[in-house]
């Protein structure tokens, strides 16, 4: 059974678009900042960092599959280097306020590609 949901969710992941897989990244990006402060509040240090190490994972993946032939590839880079700088700092200092400030612009750049992806 178990084998049959890790072939249908393979599945699901090789027929996705390149906009419905950017979605999904930043969805699993917003998810995990989410569950590094619900971790950091109850003290459980382990799955904050797991947490963290995942998010700057999903965030170097996005910024390591840029085309750099597009203006906007550069200005996503440097989009990129401050969120990875930003979970540094919420690796080190391990403050609920950093991910308070890096949600929303997780969540802001998420809806443009959203919308963006609509109208294509």
């Amino acid at each position: 059974m178990a084998n049959g949901y890790q072939d249908y969710k393979a599945q699901s992941i090789m027929t996705m678009t390149q906009g419905e897989m950017l979605l999904l990244l930043y969805d699993e990006l917003i998810k995990r900042l989410k569950m590094a402060k619900i971790a950091l509040e109850k003290e459980n240090y382990v799955l904050f960092d797991a947490a963290v190490e995942r998010s700057r994972d999903i965030v170097q993946y996005l910024k390591d599959t840029l085309n750099f032939n597009y203006q906007i590839s550069r200005e996503l880079n440097s989009m990129y280097d401050f969120f990875l700088y930003e979970i540094s700092r919420l690796s080190a200092g391990r403050k609920t306020e950093i991910v308070d400030e890096l949600t929303p612009l997780v969540k802001e750049l998420r809806d443009t590609f959203a919308e963006a992806a609509a109208k294509v």
